[in-house]
């Protein structure tokens, strides 16, 4: 059931509504959570078992955790591993099951069945709801939930449960024992539910339909494609953000406050600052809970930009269930460690030109989100890197479409492979070793290295290191006399 559905707006909602206002005080709750298990339950009833479940272990973990906190810190930390291990299991059973299954189904060449569960609505976020709320415990900055009908309220509370945000139980405890609906409040929370319901018909959902209309082109033109990103890219946004305002609307007219979600992301000049506007409750979870407990910030650079490699895989992994979120995650987590090693600072003195770069990585990030497994996000990045910097910053071999569809052509397109063929020829031959015609050098010949992605032999990436050591050290320093780089081919030939 979703928020701007005819049956939630003229049924579920107004019933919802009727129930709780007429209830007392301490049945509140009791009401709001009755109504948000049949809104889980709409569309898969059985799932909503997964629901009660998961709020019954974190409720009967959290009390012990806090039980054996101070007395016994071994057995408390035990309860809590067992609570978040059976918290991930669940989630990976109904998320990532099919996704290992395929992924070691491509590796192996085996043919293992695949579960094909159905994912339960709201599972990610009630999950990351549960492990903070039992971490929290642990840490002591909270107390367990004493009453079930309380935690099973915050865990699945219906406005929040389809996208977020993300609500830490330390910011509504005090709001699930005493809370207040003021006619000002429901004002403010319908306003607030309106505008995000208006983002989400009135905007998103017509740009849905060029994205559509876009991926029904079977040869759509440069300008088109561009039209996509940029159509996606705000798509996206005011679809995400109009949900968040919509739960952010109806938790105040029930009397919750939560926290914000966006704040003016496409006004960002990095993309560090992107991801500090952006989806800020699940950035600011994965800094407390992965981020800072790996040793975030306080351990020797070359562990911290690991840290932001593993947190950014799991980001990707969080938001789906294929490798083209994977790559999402670590095309993200690449600038971000370029941005903390020497882009930053640069970028804060030019903010017409950080403006600019941001929203252009943000548009081609999205583009691989938007991709339906990785073959089609390398395909699609293929093309995008091509579209944006041409002849102009990347030189006329730029992303060859051999390679693209090498990789499309490749046994391995959903596996380890595939992904490190793409990433190398990205990171080694995009962003560091193409930018010989931005310094006025001239035209690059075609790069007998670009081949070395599309064979299945490691052989083939010698080719590309001498090649871009010594054949085009010459055109990066300006000269128009090229070596010429088919002798190499021997190399391939004897791998």
């Amino acid at each position: 059931m979703l928020f701007s559905s005819i049956p939630f707006l003229y049924y579920f909602l107004p019933l919802t509504l009727l129930c709780y206002f007429l209830a007392p005080r301490r049945a509140k709750n009791a009401v709001l959570l009755l109504f948000s298990l049949v809104f889980y339950a709409w569309g898969e009833p059985k799932y909503v078992l997964f629901m009660v479940v998961s709020i019954l272990q974190g409720y009967f973990f959290g009390r012990l955790v806090e039980k054996y906190r101070i007395s016994n810190p071994r057995r408390s930390k035990l309860f809590l591993t067992a609570s978040v291990l059976f918290s991930l299991l669940l989630l990976g059973y109904c998320k990532y099951a099919d996704f290992f299954i395929r992924s070691f189904n491509a590796v192996t060449g085996l043919s293992v069945p695949l579960l094909r569960v159905a994912l339960p609505i709201g599972i990610s976020f009630y999950t990351f709801q549960i492990l903070s709320y039992v971490v929290d415990v642990h840490r002591g900055t909270v107390a367990a939930q004493r009453n079930l009908i309380d935690l099973g309220t915050y865990i699945a509370m219906f406005p929040q449960l389809i996208a977020g945000p993300i609500v830490r139980y330390a910011d509504i405890e005090p709001q699930l024992k005493e809370r207040r609906s003021t006619p000002a409040m429901v004002a403010a929370g319908a306003q607030r539910f309106v505008l995000g319901l208006g983002k989400k018909v009135l905007i998103a959902n017509v740009l849905y339909q060029l994205i559509t209309v876009y991926k029904a082109t079977t040869q759509p033109s440069v300008l088109y494609s561009w039209m996509y990103a940029t159509a996606y890219m705000l798509h996206i946004y005011f679809d995400f953000s109009g949900y968040s305002d919509m739960a952010i609307g109806l938790g105040k007219i029930f009397g919750f406050t939560f926290a914000e979600n966006f704040n003016y992301p496409y006004i960002s000049r990095s993309v560090t600052e992107f991801w500090r506007r952006w989806h800020m409750s699940l950035g600011s979870w994965f800094r407390d809970y992965v981020y800072i407990p790996m040793g975030g910030n306080r351990v020797a650079p070359a562990r911290r930009y690991l840290n932001i490699l593993v947190v950014w895989m799991l980001t990707g992994l969080w938001h789906g269930a294929d490798w083209n979120f994977v790559l999402w995650g670590l095309f993200f987590a690449v600038f971000l460690i370029l941005e903390k090693v020497f882009l930053l600072k640069p970028l804060q003195r030019l903010p017409v030109l950080s403006h600019l770069y941001t929203l252009l990585l943000v548009a081609v990030s999205f583009v691989i989100f938007d991709s339906a497994g990785l073959s089609e996000a390398a395909a699609h990045l293929g093309k995008a890197t091509r579209h944006v910097f041409g002849n102009i910053v990347l030189g006329s071999d730029g992303i060859t479409e051999e390679v693209v569809a090498a990789c499309l052509n490749s046994s391995f397109c959903n596996s380890f492979a595939a992904l490190h063929q793409f990433l190398c020829h990205v990171l080694f031959l995009l962003l560091f070793f193409n930018g010989d015609n931005c310094i006025g050098a001239g035209a690059c010949a075609a790069c007998a290295g670009n081949t070395c992605f599309g064979v299945s032999h490691h052989c083939g990436v010698i080719t590309l290191f001498v090649e871009l050591l010594f054949c085009k050290l010459k055109k990066f320093l300006g000269t128009c006399t090229h070596t010429e780089a088919a002798a190499l081919a021997a190399i391939l030939i004897n791998g």
